[in-house]
């Protein structure tokens, strides 16, 4: 990921979905924290789905979460964030609200995975709760964009998700249009974008999402900087930032970096001085 130009990694947990699995999994992100040259933050998802046994029991798990994972994670200072799946058939709003007011209790920033499957009041609970980005949005109407529009949240948008499960792309051109600045991430997972390069992910959002060259390369550096809060060290060339550049290959403008689709037009990624 590094050598396709990404200098800054958000991981979530969330495949474990049980204590000891997620927290094996934010130790191995602490861990990769620790070695990796790039800035790395930790998402506690044990919210991503209900485990089989708890299927009909859904607030004992959400009991589980509350009571013991999530004061055990922030007491051994294994994540950074807290996130809910907040979707048609997954966490509701209620559901979703109570898991981070407990993480906020113990420290732990609020995200949202929010309307993917359906319009699902996740934008909204992540509004309510201060949430740092609100992730997915394919679908979204406009009384989600007013809400975004009155708050700090970032609306972070995954194309590779949308190419990877043929669903619909979230609608760009439109919450750019209402005032929104909006981010650009990969997803880069097993289940729904098995993918973490980011140039194509500029590729899809110019393509597919009606985004502007410029405003998809702005998604995927400033604005991404700002879901992760490190917009005051990355995302941007600027004084007292860190010069962690990309150098292309010779190109006659900016555009061709997404209509080259699939190809790698980098010819070198500097992180904190060091040539990748």
């Amino acid at each position: 990921m590094i050598k396709m130009g990404t200098g800054a990694v958000e991981i979530k947990s969330g495949y474990g979905l049980n204590f000891e699995n997620e927290v094996k999994m934010l130790k191995v992100i602490k861990r990769i924290k620790e070695k990796s040259p790039v800035p790395v933050k930790a998402n506690f998802l044990g919210a991503h789905a209900f485990p089989p046994e708890f299927k009909e029991n859904r607030q004992g798990y959400i009991d589980e979460i509350c009571n013991r994972m999530i004061p055990y994670i922030a007491d051994n200072g294994l994540a950074d964030y807290i996130d809910v799946f907040c979707d048609k058939g997954f966490f509701t709003f209620e559901q979703t609200d109570q898991i981070l007011t407990s993480g906020a209790k113990y420290g732990l920033k609020p995200k949202i995975h929010a309307n993917e499957l359906d319009i699902s009041g996740g934008v909204q609970v992540g509004v309510k709760n201060k949430a740092i980005s609100v992730d997915h949005l394919e679908r979204i109407g406009r009384e989600e964009m007013e809400a975004l529009s009155g708050s700090n949240t970032v609306p972070t948008l995954l194309p590779g998700t949308s190419f990877f499960l043929k669903i619909p792309y979230a609608p760009a051109r439109e919450m750019i249009d209402s005032g929104l600045g909006v981010a650009l991430a990969s997803d880069f997972n097993p289940g729904s974008s098995p993918s973490g390069n980011m140039n194509f992910i500029i590729s899809l959002a110019s393509i597919y999402m009606k985004m502007l060259p410029e405003e998809a390369i702005n998604a995927a550096t400033i604005n991404a900087a700002h879901a992760l809060e490190m917009q005051d060290e990355l995302g941007s060339i600027s004084a007292g930032k860190k010069a962690n550049l990309i150098i292309t290959k010779p190109l006659d403008n900016i555009a061709q970096i997404p209509y080259f689709y699939g190809s790698n037009l980098i010819d070198k990624v500097l992180i904190n001085g060091v040539i990748y």
